[in-house]
């Protein structure tokens, strides 16, 4: 085969023992690979994030389901979050304790609420209503909850889940409510939650929301923990050498403030992150085929079958994706070209990369779409009746094994009563 423009792929050896070529033909396009050994390392550069003992690395569930990762991440000695029962069910089935899972739920019902209290899970609330649905379901039962600490970040004002324009979590003025509510149903509140948003590159916000969150829970005695969130970003431009987050310097900071409230706090209680993009993104590339090349009123367009039913990211965020490009002959790009990459999908809005500048690509390439780990599968749908994509692991030995089948027809209508 010849890599045409893979110098991210090639640099971390991502495609191990075999090639994007190979794993094209034999469990065909589009197709999530996954490399075990980049999931291994971003799960070790959080566990020693900060220099505190207890301190605890929950995996964000929503960012990737598949069963056979999360057995991977727990190995790694990470626990794990939930936000629905569908999430609790997987994380139980990958080996996870009820302890080890924390239910961050949001504007549930009754049922989901006995669910988890069922399955023995620790729960967090988003809201004083739901804090008072809790307590009449579960009085004296124990209890977390989610405060918007009045700070935002992330990439997109969709994905902001903090601050003054989002739905997220108890804001601080409302905390007398909420010891109205505990003391009225006798709950036990075990822990503070927050989250602030998602790909955060600069660590201001985060720091300036720890400050918030630890000033609230410096009223409530005999805490078990406290979560800071998630959010932690990853260079998406890394073709044009974007810098990572610096979790050294992060780490750092956060290390100070927490030793110094838990000693004045008088408890070593557990900190909490719940990182979901950091721990599985970089791990992902999604391959696709290039199927026509044409040009409309002088916008050359490469149509591929990458179709928003299967990474929905750009369309939704204007999320930017680097694309690396496969090529199963000997024949060589001679020009660069300025192309929007286009999926198979009927809207005009299905675009994998606009006004993209790359090496000129033609017919039957296959596509690299890059840090695809996250939010990518767990985001697919059956849009236009279109099957959702096969997923791959290479292990450790540079290996690939099939961890999740391609639909089939039978798949579309197996809910259907006939």
């Amino acid at each position: 085969m010849n890599y045409i423009y893979s110098k991210v792929s090639s640099e971390t050896k991502f495609f191990g023992n075999t090639d994007p070529i190979q794993l094209s033909e034999k469990y065909e396009t589009p197709l999530y690979v996954y490399n075990e050994n980049i999931l291994r390392k971003r799960c070790r550069d959080l566990k020693g994030l900060i220099s505190y003992s207890n301190f605890t690395v929950n995996y964000s569930l929503k960012a990737n389901s598949n069963l056979e990762l999360i057995k991977i991440v727990r190995s790694e000695g990470l626990r794990v979050d939930a936000m629905s029962p569908g999430e609790i069910y997987l994380n139980m089935l990958a080996g996870y304790k009820p302890k080890e899972v924390l239910f961050i739920s949001n504007n549930i019902n009754e049922d989901e609420f006995n669910y988890a209290i069922r399955a023995g899970v620790n729960i967090s609330v988003d809201s004083v209503s739901q804090l008072d649905l809790f307590g009449k379901i579960n009085p004296g039962g124990r209890v977390a909850f989610r405060l918007n600490p009045g700070v935002g970040a992330g990439h997109h004002e969709k994905v902001r889940t903090a601050g003054k324009k989002t739905k997220f979590g108890i804001e601080m003025s409302s905390i007398p409510e909420v010891k109205r509510i505990i003391k009225e149903y006798n709950l036990k509140l075990i822990g503070i939650n927050q989250h602030i948003g998602s790909l955060f590159m600069d660590s201001e916000a985060y720091l300036t929301s720890t400050g918030n969150i630890l000033s609230i829970a410096r009223q409530f005695d005999d805490l078990e923990f406290i979560d800071l969130g998630g959010g932690f970003g990853i260079p998406y431009n890394k073709q044009s050498n974007q810098p990572r987050l610096d979790l050294k310097e992060l780490g750092g900071k956060l290390s100070e403030v927490i030793n110094s409230w838990v000693l004045e706090y008088g408890k070593d209680i557990e900190f909490k992150i719940e990182p979901g993009r950091y721990i599985v993104a970089e791990s992902g590339i999604l391959l696709g085929k290039v199927n026509a090349v044409k040009t409309n009123y002088n916008i050359k367009y490469i149509g591929t079958d990458l179709g928003f039913n299967v990474l929905i990211r750009p369309v939704m965020y204007d999320s930017h994706h680097d694309i690396e490009i496969y090529r199963g002959n000997a024949t060589s790009s001679l020009k660069e070209e300025t192309v929007t990459i286009v999926g198979n999908i009927c809207e005009t809005g299905d675009i994998i990369a606009k006004d993209r500048k790359l090496p000129e690509i033609i017919e039957n390439d296959i596509l690299g779409v890059l840090d695809s780990g996250a939010y990518g599968y767990s985001m697919s749908s059956n849009y236009n009746n279109r099957l959702r994509p096969a997923e791959v692991l290479l292990d450790a030995d540079g290996n690939p094994r099939l961890i999740r089948r391609r639909d089939t027809l039978d798949d579309l209508i197996r809910n259907f009563i006939l």
